[in-house]
């Protein structure tokens, strides 16, 4: 029986068993039985290629808690909730970029084992008792017996055990361990009284967050504690509940800053005891987000997975803020708690966030959260900027209150910039151009390479502005990760072209004209007598032996080949330098044709692309540097191509539900699903919609008919509607193309057609129009 089949019947029966699960103690007034989008997501996907703040399951939208079940705690590639181990090891609070904590388990305590219960207590568990949807996981724990059940508010976790009934029931705080990317030490809980807990942990540092953070959090049960113990030899604790009822519901808050507001996130946001509502307000908020765009066509399988690629875009990027506006501060010499500032009634005016990378964020959140999401948008740049007051600099990965430095350059310009441009960002322009300046001149960021924290030289950047290019291999030595010159250089040019386009709208015309000059800096590594990007030394001599489809050979997770094509901002100089646009055209869809024998990806995991057989692909979806590609043609006059071939990527490489594959490389905290979204919906913005018009580029949807509902609060249209006439997975291509009844010319939008509403016709047909 085919995959899809067997998926299908057992979504059925699992929707059918969580109803009635969800129904036994709900609210009369709470109704369950009608489906909402969210019960569409299919959360397995690519679980079997784990990593720590990947998976996501009892979770709120960017919640500080994402509490789910870890199979492997060590690692993090690898640890966290994967699929094909079959033994939980704890149930932990935070799964986040650099963060992690607070695990907890169930047990039962017998003869046999209240000695050795510290360290012997992981429990086999099937996924035919699995129930998982977002806001909600269940399974039952073989060893024991129990049915533990999770779900959570942002800031607080939701347990509801259910133990075999005459046992004597247990809760381990396995507090000082390894979860994921660091170790849990120093961990501490006391009971303030028969119903409450208090502790905190300390995570320590590594490479990538040299600095400790502190978690506190505050536990509340509804059935009486009998007795906490402490083992001196883990240093771990076993809150007692002796032969209590069956049912166990515990609360964990939790915080960056104190156990005081671990508890004040509690009283904030769960001062109740009902598990199922709890459930069923996750589970209307995560249909509230994904319904905001509604999808028409395609199969079952093809809207069950769109809608997971848009729960990932969702995900991850987890807040750091209390409810009452505290937040951890560490990007000074002595850790501070800082405060949000506060609105008219006395609420934070945004959340504080924690986040991997936005390198690649032009492609993928810049557009679909700009458009369907601006809230978050805001939200989140307000939060880079707190990071700037703070601590001088805008990070380009934030962990714990501080940048790791993660990849390189400045990747929050472009991301900033394109809220500006699309009206999201109003306030403070002056301001916040500043911030963005400092981290393109000495002294910011772009000198940095990935994770360098003590050092300002693996960015190459004074090679740039002093020769027009960072030289491979860095002469000075190796300071950071990623000391890749060529890519640093692609990198740089892009990101000074979108700070230009501010400069000119705030009017700083010598800046504008200074930028836009080292936009140009590509040019300088663009080999015209092999048709390549090829890297430079220190000297000014191009690298010898040179192979563009060797990995890693001068550029970032890419080669030569994916990586020439990365110039965002000027595809007609690009194309220039390569013989004109038709030639361009060809040169990158023989490219396309050679990638297409592995599903244009280098294998299906981001650890596949260091292997030979899959690392000389010459386009790469699974990775960051090259996933516009498909897009390029229509700049290059070739829209056809554009159609033909991002249609042809979606459908043999994100188009399945399975926990074997799903992004086939770096997923990335939603990049990824937020890029499968857009290549869906047939909407892109090549230059991340930085520029004056935040222009979109119109591709081939898979879906018939497209709604998106557009915030009031920002945009003054309802909706903007994409209808597909005659659409099918042979008729990929756009014969004619309509918004509002007017032809629409070079298969272009501005932001501000689109976000006044309105209705998009594409006429489909099997052949490309001549």
């Amino acid at each position: 029986m085919e995959l899809n089949k067997i998926y299908k019947i057992g979504y059925i029966a699992i929707s059918l068993t969580l109803v009635f699960l969800l129904s036994c103690n709900a609210q009369k007034t709470i109704s369950l039985q009608k489906k909402q989008v969210s019960d569409k997501v299919y959360p397995l996907l690519d679980t079997e290629n784990s990593r720590w703040f990947y998976f996501s399951s009892a979770s709120r939208p960017f919640g500080m808690v994402n509490l789910s079940p870890d199979t492997e705690i060590k690692g993090d590639w690898g640890g966290g909730y994967k699929y094909t181990t079959d033994t939980v090891k704890g149930f932990s609070h935070v799964h986040e970029w650099q963060l992690s904590g607070v695990s907890v388990m169930p047990v039962t305590i017998s003869d046999t084992n209240k000695s050795s219960v510290f360290k012997d207590f992981y429990s086999k568990f099937s996924h035919k008792t699995e129930i998982i949807t977002p806001g909600y996981h269940s399974l039952k724990l073989d060893r024991y017996q129990i049915t533990a059940e999770l779900t959570s508010t942002p800031r607080v976790g939701f347990h509801q055990y259910t133990f075999p009934k005459n046992a004597q029931k247990a809760i381990l705080f396995n507090l000082n361990t390894i979860l994921g990317p660091c170790e849990n030490r120093n961990g501490t809980l006391e009971k303030n009284n028969d119903y409450e807990l208090s502790g905190s942990l300390v995570l320590s540092t590594n490479f990538r967050r040299p600095k400790p953070l502190t978690v506190f959090f505050k536990v509340k049960t509804n059935q009486p504690i009998a007795s906490l113990e402490r083992d001196p030899a883990t240093g771990n604790y076993l809150i007692h509940f002796g032969k209590a009822k069956e049912q166990i519901l515990m609360k964990v808050g939790i915080s960056y800053t104190s156990i005081e507001n671990a508890a004040i996130n509690m009283e904030t946001e769960l001062p109740h005891w009902n598990f199922s509502q709890t459930v069923a307000d996750s589970r209307k908020e995560w249909s509230a987000l994904l319904g905001r765009i509604k999808i028409e066509g395609g199969t079952e399988t093809d809207q069950r997975r769109f809608y997971t690629d848009l729960w990932h875009a969702l995900q991850g990027r987890k807040m750091i803020s209390d409810a009452n506006g505290a937040y951890p501060d560490n990007t000074g010499n002595q850790f501070r708690v800082g405060h949000l500032p506060l609105n008219t009634n006395g609420k934070p005016k945004f959340n504080h966030y924690n986040s991997d990378a936005f390198w690649g964020a032009q492609w993928t959140i810049n557009t679909l959260w700009g458009l369907v999401y601006p809230e978050i948008m805001e939200e989140f740049v307000y939060s880079l900027m707190q990071y700037y007051k703070d601590g001088g600099i805008i990070p380009r990965g934030p962990a714990g209150g501080n940048d790791t430095y993660v990849m390189t350059g400045a990747s929050t310009t472009p991301f900033i910039i394109s809220a500006i441009q699309k009206g999201i960002v109003k306030e403070n322009l002056e301001e916040i151009y500043t911030a963005l300046k400092k981290n393109h001149m000495p002294g910011g960021i772009m000198e940095k390479a990935g994770y360098e924290h003590n050092t300002n030289i693996g960015g190459g950047l004074k090679y740039c502005l002093q020769n027009g290019y960072v030289p491979y291999p860095l002469p000075d030595g190796n300071f950071g990760s990623h000391e890749d010159g060529a890519s640093q250089t692609l990198e740089y040019a892009y990101q000074d072209w979108t700070l230009a386009q501010l400069a000119k709208k705030l009017k700083h015309e010598d800046d504008y004209q200074y930028f836009m000059k080292r936009s140009q800096n590509y040019k300088n590594i663009f080999d015209t007598s092999i048709g390549w990007m090829r890297p430079k030394n220190a000297e000014g001599k191009w690298r010898e032996n040179y192979d563009p489809y060797q990995y890693e050979n001068g550029f970032i997770e890419s080669n030569g080949a994916q990586s020439t094509w990365f110039v965002p901002h000027d595809m007609e100089g690009l194309a220039n330098l390569m013989g004109g646009k038709e030639k361009a055209a060809e040169k990158l869809n023989l490219q396309f044709e050679t990638a297409q024998k592995l599903n244009f990806t280098s294998g299906t995991s981001h650890d596949a692309e260091l292997h030979p057989e899959f690392s000389r692909i010459p386009v790469n979806f699974g990775n960051q540097p090259s996933m516009q590609t498909s897009n390029i043609f229509t700049l290059l006059g070739r829209p056809d191509l554009t159609q033909f071939w991002t249609r042809s990527v979606v459908k043999n490489t994100f188009s399945g539900l399975s926990p074997a594959t799903g992004y086939n490389g770096d997923e990335d905290q939603g990049l990824m699903g937020s890029l499968n979204v857009l290549l869906k919906l047939g909407l892109f913005q090549m230059n991340g919609g930085t520029d004056k018009e935040a222009v979109y580029q119109i591709g081939s949807p898979i879906f018939n008919k497209v709604t998106i509902d557009l915030n009031p609060r920002y945009y003054s249209g309802k909706t903007f509607v994409i209808k597909a006439e005659n659409n099918s997975t042979e008729k990929v291509y756009i014969k004619d193309i309509k918004y509002n009844n007017k032809a629409v010319k070079d298969f272009t939008l501005t932001h501000e057609e689109i976000t006044k509403g309105g209705e998009l016709i594409l006429g489909m047909s099997d052949q490309p129009k001549s």
